[in-house]
């Protein structure tokens, strides 16, 4: 993983917290985002900080654990991957019918947390790798027409959608000699009158052909018009900025600056909040 993993600790006593607090120093993808000496507290910092991880106690006065990832989801925000400590094993069934993915006895052994916080990272990659899935689905809808469902029957029926007709590259004659540049180092695209300027790993290539004919040769699962002169490539934007004038922007990995027209706006939104 790339980024951390963003945690908190629920424990109603003071001694078991630090102890936990002092075997996660020992692992440098963790990042504590604090601790909580009961559950009614940390229901308020679930909701606020959005923990990718919890290490929640069961037996707490006043709410217990099952209780607190009751109240989390009848408040509507999202389960945050939960790993239980406890020093009582009969609740083992249990958790893991409340699917916590996986549960420790106190006190904590540095194997089995070392083994925990692997299933965690697995855990959160595999979200990640659902949640690309679900984006590109979104944006196939939305340039299809399709719903998702549909979608995803026609990809599991091995129809590929016409894929197979994109090239993987593409040849751009320039000062008498042709060059190949492969269409996943493109970058953005735009048109400077009749031609069109293709940025690449950091180059640019001049391509003498219309906006039209070079879109219908790239695949719009990967590549998306910002404006009537711009393409880009999805898997280069960094973030999509607006403006006080009412105007948006995207920001791509290399850090160019683009504007979004306002007919392409709401399709690129919706793919940017769906980050």
């Amino acid at each position: 993983m790339t980024s951390k993993i963003r945690t908190l600790i629920v424990d109603d006593e003071s001694l078991a917290r630090r102890g936990l607090i002092v075997r996660l120093q020992d692992f440098p993808q963790v990042e504590l985002l604090d601790e909580c000496q009961s559950a009614r507290q940390a229901l308020e910092k679930i909701i606020e900080l959005k923990p990718d991880l919890v290490f929640l106690d069961i037996q707490m006065p006043g709410m217990n654990g099952f209780e607190l990832l009751r109240e989390v989801k009848a408040r509507g925000a999202e389960l945050p991957i939960v790993v239980f400590v406890t020093a009582y094993d009969q609740y083992a069934i249990k958790a893991f019918e409340v699917r916590a993915i996986d549960y420790l006895l106190k006190p904590v052994d540095h194997e089995r947390l070392a083994l925990a916080l692997e299933r965690v990272e697995r855990n959160l990659a595999q979200r990640e790798r659902d949640q690309q899935q679900q984006r590109m689905l979104n944006l196939l809808a939305d340039a299809t027409g399709e719903d998702c469902e549909a979608i995803l029957r026609k990809l599991a029926e091995d129809e590929t959608m016409g894929a197979s007709r994109y090239p993987e590259h593409i040849a751009i004659k320039e000062s008498g000699e042709i060059t190949r540049v492969a269409i996943n180092s493109i970058e953005w695209i735009d048109a400077a009158g009749d031609y069109m300027c293709i940025h690449a790993a950091n180059e640019t290539h001049i391509l003498r052909r219309t906006m039209k004919e070079l879109e219908d040769e790239l695949n719009p699962n990967r590549f998306q018009r910002i404006h009537r002169s711009a393409i880009v490539n999805l898997d280069q934007i960094e973030k999509l900025c607006s403006r006080q004038n009412g105007e948006y922007h995207i920001i791509l990995k290399n850090g160019k600056e683009l504007k979004v027209s306002r007919s392409y706006k709401e399709r690129i939104k919706r793919l940017i909040l769906n980050n």
